[in-house]
């Protein structure tokens, strides 16, 4: 199993001594299954894993009664084979939105206290198929995200203190270093953080191979979307994403997406979207000098990719043919077009994943109809921090310049991330885009 931060969250979490039960939710294929057996194999004497997509209906039966929960476990650990021993084992509930029946049940586990249970639900129906039961308060939820940066060194054998060193240090690494630092982070990427795909990167080195699994990935999505819309027009919302980011527009429009007038029934399609955690929703913040999400204009809003391996493989879509050259010149930045979008991206992912939710802010420039924007925000010690993306040139940022004096007693730092090395423009700070999470961290202490 690779190495992932939700590991030391649930190592948190069993400390509490059974007070909650533990729900990882996210989208599907992120390793929330793999996750909650490798800690249970790890951290307890004995476990149960229950996949309720692919369990007995002697198992399912046991949920019926739970009247009296000495013989409901006795029955589970005939059924499965497994003996449970007080507050050493744990009982994981996989696919738990498969089975609601059983989530209700938590409840009067907890209160039990006898083990300890994990959760783990897709977010894309986990709230859909709760409707009938009393959701437990006795949850503690974990959002599991695909692996971020840090944790895609972890599995390919790169050390990432290194470059937190390097970014500690804010010191020049020099155009080698910086140039192989850049070109390791677009292999990230390129593969993304499905562990699936990083599995298939790691064992066949084909990124032919990677993209296949992408695909795949990609069509189950498609598939799962289908189900709880069968018009189709949500699945092409969720297709629309990187279209409509690489047409820089200032905000996502669902009649882009539909190709149709947007209807009610859209707007709900859409949030159904953003509630399956497949996109990541960033929100136009109408008055950066207050509280972030207190001005945040709800109707006004782009839309990321949940995984930017994804998001590369949504790009290219259309190029079946050549798909190997094609990451190649992405490797060695020989694209042709500009992808200042899939650096949003990736740096979108980031900061979502460091739990922060997702900000942006334009504003008309004065005697113009054009606008200033700022890519993201996000806030450090009281002050707003702006920060702004680009894929190659460092020369233009006027937008970063002007938010600082318009907002210039609520602006802390500002970060214009690139692929250019460590440096500095006056106050505004150059970053290469690869240090992006040592400077959440930094920003987060």
């Amino acid at each position: 199993m690779f190495k992932r931060k939700v590991y030391d969250e649930l190592l948190e979490w069993k400390k509490w001594n059974g007070m909650y039960a533990c729900l990882l939710e996210g989208a599907r294929r992120v390793g929330k299954t793999t996750i909650a057996e490798e800690f249970a194999r790890n951290e307890y004497d004995s476990y149960i894993l229950i996949d309720f997509s692919n369990t007995s209906k002697e198992v399912m039966d046991i949920f019926n009664d739970i009247s009296k929960l000495d013989r409901f476990f006795l029955r589970l650990q005939v059924e499965m084979g497994v003996e449970l021993y007080e507050r050493k084992s744990v009982i994981i509930f996989d696919e738990i939105q498969l089975y609601p029946k059983a989530r209700q049940a938590i409840k009067h586990l907890v209160k039990d206290g006898r083990y300890d249970y994990i959760e783990t639900g897709s977010l894309i129906s986990i709230k859909k198929n709760v409707k009938d039961i009393l959701i437990p308060s006795e949850e503690h939820k974990i959002h599991v995200y695909p692996m971020d940066y840090e944790e895609f060194m972890w599995a390919t054998g790169n050390n990432p203190n290194i470059l937190n060193m390097a970014y500690k240090s804010n010191i020049e690494l020099g155009n080698a270093a910086n140039r192989n630092a850049m070109r390791d982070f677009r292999i990230y990427m390129a593969v993304g953080g499905m562990p699936q795909a990083v599995e298939s990167y790691i064992a066949t080195n084909s990124f032919e191979a990677v993209d296949k699994v992408k695909r795949e990935i990609l069509e189950l999505y498609y598939d799962d979307l289908k189900k709880i819309d069968a018009s189709g027009r949500i699945t092409d919302m969720y297709k629309s994403v990187p279209c409509q980011l690489a047409a820089k527009k200032k905000h996502y429009a669902i009649t882009t997406a539909t190709g149709k007038q947007k209807t009610r029934k859209d707007e709900e399609r859409l949030f159904e979207l953003i509630e399956s955690g497949l996109v990541l929703p960033c929100y136009n913040v109408l008055n950066p000098s207050v509280s972030l999400s207190q001005t945040k204009d709800i109707n006004c809003f782009k839309l990321y990719l949940s995984d930017i391996g994804l998001f590369t493989t949504m790009l290219f879509n259309d190029a079946q043919n050549g798909i190997e050259d094609i990451y190649k010149r992405l490797l060695s930045d020989t694209l042709t077009a500009d992808l200042g979008y899939l650096y949003e991206n990736v740096v979108a992912q980031a900061i979502k994943a460091s739990g922060r939710d997702l900000y942006y802010h334009t504003w008309k420039k004065e005697g113009s109809t054009h606008s200033f924007e700022v890519d993201f925000l996000i806030t450090s010690k009281n002050k707003v921090i702006p920060i702004e993306v680009k894929s190659s040139a460092v020369k233009n940022h006027k937008s970063i310049d002007n938010f600082k004096i318009k907002y210039s007693k609520q602006v802390g730092e500002r970060f214009l991330l690139s692929q250019k090395d460590v440096g500095k423009i006056g106050t505004l700070k150059l970053k290469p885009i690869y240090m992006i999470l040592f400077l959440l961290k930094d920003l987060g202490e």
